[in-house]
């Protein structure tokens, strides 16, 4: 049984979502409540995992998780996790596609259903942020203009707390070591990055310092 206090029950954020869906995309194929429902609930039960683990009031009040369908952060959240938990449940593909364009139409992040992303990561006002096909580790938070990507079909690998602050992007060939931050703006290109570190700048001009404290936003 989810323990997480949510502003809508299970069976209401099926209705929603089946709502916001057959509005978005107005071609007569409607998600299916029962089968939404059972990818639902182990989505929810992904995103009570997820929070649980941020140290944030709005997403883990001291007792449980906290899920605000009106929270654009989390809605993005949730999003993605029933995007992706019916792409594993082989729902039908259309399905996944409308649920991963809905969250792009709503709150402008690219997260496509076939990505993984970790069990505990973090959004933050993903506007314009695109998660690509990594290979992501836990604690794992990414701000708004943001992107994972590949070059020349190769992709990062991240480890365990790594942050990547507005605009950056890693693209490439790059293993990303565990509580790495990626400064504002910095571009990685096929670079690797090692742990406990803070990478500025861009492929022609970078440089690293070291970082001594994990984020606080984490409750690990």
């Amino acid at each position: 049984m989810n323990r997480v206090s949510s502003s809508l029950t299970i069976d209401e954020l099926c209705t929603l979502l089946i709502r916001q869906t057959d509005s978005a995309f107005a071609d007569g194929c409607s998600l299916e409540h029962a089968l939404l429902y059972k990818s639902a609930s182990v989505a929810l039960a992904r995103l009570e995992h997820c929070f649980s683990a941020i140290n944030n009031k709005y997403f883990f009040n001291g007792q449980q998780a906290v899920f605000d369908h009106l929270h654009g952060d989390q809605y993005a959240a949730w999003l993605y996790f029933v995007s992706n938990q019916l792409h594993r449940d082989g729902a039908p593909a259309a399905w996944s596609k409308k649920v991963f364009l809905l969250n792009k139409m709503l709150h402008g992040c690219d997260i496509f259903y076939e990505v993984e992303l970790p069990s505990i990561f973090l959004l933050v006002h993903p506007l314009g942020t695109v998660l690509g096909r990594g290979c992501y580790q836990d604690y794992f938070m990414v701000y708004q203009r943001c992107g994972i990507g590949s070059n020349h079909d190769i992709y990062p690998r991240l480890g365990r707390n790594v942050t990547l602050r507005p605009g950056s992007a890693v693209l490439g060939d790059c293993v990303i070591g565990d509580n790495v931050g990626i400064a504002t703006e910095s571009l990685v290109l096929d670079y690797s990055v090692p742990p406990d570190s803070i990478y500025f700048g861009n492929p022609r001009n970078h440089w690293i310092r070291a970082k001594h404290s994990l984020e606080s936003i984490w409750r690990n």
